[in-house]
């Protein structure tokens, strides 16, 4: 939609083509008995790539949904049940980090200026570029400034050499966890991430993510965009090194130009003829993918305190977890997961005097397994270790419960490996060396969102769609 947006605004004519019966993608919502729920992304942050979106069109993000920040930003839970609250307050963090470490808090503020200075090069002079090469990058400035990004040193050893207690080095790793690699695999680039965390901090849009999919929708029929639902493309009809038609469930539809947002490996490996594809079987088997995920969304009939909007269950082995997802996949032994509890902010979205609530347990992608049981059995552990930690039993009062998990990934989305968040960040997978927006074997192909540049995340996909729309309007008037 930021790409439809993008090319409406500059005088395309744009028609959004949708697999599914709503729009979104992985940023669904479904409604049921009175119950709003968020399917995808739950933590909005980078509020600036937001309001930078909207401003093109001359409009603000209040223009279409009103944001709020938490405080605290969310709350971690370690083992025998302590927990930790996140303030919003950067002074009120320092205290915190200095109460369970002397020293940490000068150290803290070390480790953020020099994220912060990542976030603004890695915003100004990385994320804006479309990757075609690494001569993008051959810029002095931009390659002096590689060394103080430190892309080639890892943020598990810079977070382990600046602190000493596990809950603090577990509490600025977190942000990487879905990045797709142990924090001892992932570039020192990414403290930025904690620097959007905690100095930028986490919002929340009244009504639940998707009042920001309907800002976008809302942007895009003002641009004249059109949508078409349910009406997922099977193939393309090729005329020479061009496609010459989309084939849908709704008929041929023909294009001068198109823009997958879908997943990137499904729509090169099944629905490009093979002498076509860029990328071959064996270099998407070797790339490293961000996790998928077993979520559970839960309707209670009563209203649950003492639990935030965002609690993250960090009361097993951190290390042990990101083993079992990226190292040596398979089901985890004692996984780490995530509560989300919408509700406590926003009584909108499920009906009075009830919770709205959802459980997130990360999993390695191409997980072997994904049957009822298995579900249930990790099902069962979360609720068991919210009623140990937080002393709230939630299992007499669900009257709603569905889960999603690899298995829905691949039949909803065609996710490749089941992955619920895409490509992972590792240096070999960084700008240049993802796999390409534009399609060199087609002359009116291009790509956006998690899989290509520049990488997984609601902002990052945003910003992919306006690279993306931008790259088409520059060659196009070089051609013309």
């Amino acid at each position: 939609m930021a790409a439809a947006a993008t090319l409406a605004k500059a005088g395309y004519n744009v028609t959004v083509i949708e697999k599914n019966t709503s729009l979104g993608g992985r940023a669904r919502k479904f409604e049921v008995d009175g119950f709003t729920f968020d399917m995808g992304p739950s933590w909005y942050w980078m509020p600036e790539v937001f309001e930078d979106f909207f401003a093109t069109f001359g409009k603000k993000v209040e223009d279409y949904y009103q944001l709020l920040r938490l405080d605290p930003s969310y709350e971690v839970v370690f083992s025998g049940g302590e927990r930790i609250p996140m303030p919003a307050d950067y002074e009120e963090l320092c205290t915190l980090f200095e109460s369970i470490e002397k020293g940490s808090s000068t150290k803290l503020t070390k480790f953020l200026d020099e994220a912060a200075y990542k976030y603004k090069v890695g915003m100004e002079e990385f994320v804006w570029k479309p990757s075609h090469s690494i001569l993008e990058f051959a810029d002095f400035r931009v390659f002096k400034s590689l060394f103080k990004l430190q892309m080639l040193s890892s943020i598990g050893k810079q977070i382990d050499m600046l602190f000493k207690d596990e809950r603090l080095r577990n509490i600025l790793k977190f942000p990487v966890l879905f990045l797709g690699a142990t924090p001892e695999n992932t570039p020192a680039l990414y403290s930025l991430m904690n620097y959007a965390d905690l100095k930028l901090g986490t919002w929340y849009p009244q009504g639940g993510m998707y009042e920001v999919i309907d800002g976008f929708v809302k942007v895009c029929k003002e641009q004249g965009v059109k949508f078409i639902l349910d009406a997922e493309v099977t193939a393309f009809n090729m005329q020479g090194s061009e496609i010459k038609s989309m084939v849908t469930k709704k008929g041929d539809i023909s294009f001068d130009y198109i823009i997958a947002s879908a997943d990137y490996h499904h729509v090169e490996q099944h629905l490009l003829p093979e002498k076509y594809r860029q990328y071959t079987p064996e270099y998407w088997d070797k790339r490293t993918m961000a996790p998928s995920s077993l979520l559970y969304y839960l309707g209670l009939d009563t209203k649950i305190g003492g639990v935030s909007h965002h609690t993250l269950f960090f009361d097993e082995n951190f290390d042990v977890h990101a083993e079992e997802i990226y190292t040596d996949p398979k089901w985890p032994s004692k996984p780490l997961f995530y509560l989300s509890c919408p509700s406590v902010t926003d009584s909108s979205i499920a009906p009075v005097g009830m919770t709205n609530m959802f459980l997130l347990m990360p999993l390695a992608p191409d997980i072997k397994g994904d049957d009822e049981a298995t579900r249930e059995r990790y099902f069962q552990i979360m609720v068991d270790r919210v009623k140990t930690m937080l002393g709230v039993d939630i299992t007499p009062h669900i009257i709603y419960k569905r889960s999603y998990c690899a298995t829905d990934f691949k039949q909803d989305y065609h996710a490749f490996k089941g992955n619920a968040y895409g490509l992972a960040n590792t240096l070999l997978q960084t700008a240049f060396l993802k796999p390409k927006l534009k399609n060199k074997k087609v002359s009116n192909l291009y790509y956006t969102g998690q899989l290509t540049t520049p990488g997984p995340g609601v902002p990052p996909s945003i910003i992919s769609g306006q690279v993306v729309a931008n790259e088409i309007i520059k060659n196009e008037r070089i051609t013309r």
